[in-house]
């Protein structure tokens, strides 16, 4: 699908480029009859954009198809997760090391179109809420993960980052000091 998608995506870029940078100069200044090397750079700017869409929408049919895709509702693995630098009644023996989680999201055009209504009129804005939630929860999800490749039976000092990558797209990452813990004091 990588492949598919580089193609549409190489297709759209030098179609629009010969359309924008030679296609429009020509018809301005010399006839309104599109000469055919112009209707095939348009067309591989379409045909581009259809392997592209096509490509990923392929691509996310797969992962929910193998159950990447986490649903809303579903609990976070069994892990002892603190925003401080020990867990209560118990003794850290090890430190692993740093452990991160990272995800980007998007939400689709006719969502981020109601969120921009919503932006004018006033009030939370649910779309990104929501998307913001899925992240997070993706996030952490590999963070405990890669916690427990290492053994550890415990994060401690977790911290969330969150940037914006490009339009409604944003990017979080859940990062952690993950530990071994001594057995619990009684």
């Amino acid at each position: 699908m990588k492949i598919i998608r580089l193609v549409g995506s190489l297709a759209v870029v030098l179609g629009a480029v010969t359309v924008l940078f030679a296609g429009i100069p020509w018809i301005v200044y010399n006839e309104p009859m599109a000469p055919m090397w112009l209707k095939i750079a348009i067309f591989a700017v379409l045909g581009g954009i259809l392997l592209v869409l096509l490509s990923v929408a392929i691509e996310q049919q797969k992962s929910r198809a193998r159950g990447e895709e986490l649903p809303p509702d579903q609990p976070l693995p069994p892990m002892s997760l603190q925003n401080t630098t020990e867990v209560p009644g118990r003794q850290i023996t090890e430190n692993l090391g740093l452990v991160q989680g990272h995800t980007i999201f998007a939400i689709w055009i006719g969502r981020d179109l109601s969120a921009l209504v919503r932006l004018i009129l006033g009030g939370e804005l649910f779309e990104y809420t929501d998307m913001m939630g899925r992240a997070r929860k993706v996030a952490t999800v590999r963070m405990i993960a890669q916690a427990e490749e290492l053994g550890a039976d415990a994060i401690i000092n977790i911290r969330y980052m969150t940037t914006s990558v490009i339009g409604s797209a944003a990017e979080l990452l859940a990062y952690g000091t993950a530990v071994k813990l001594s057995n619990p004091t009684t």
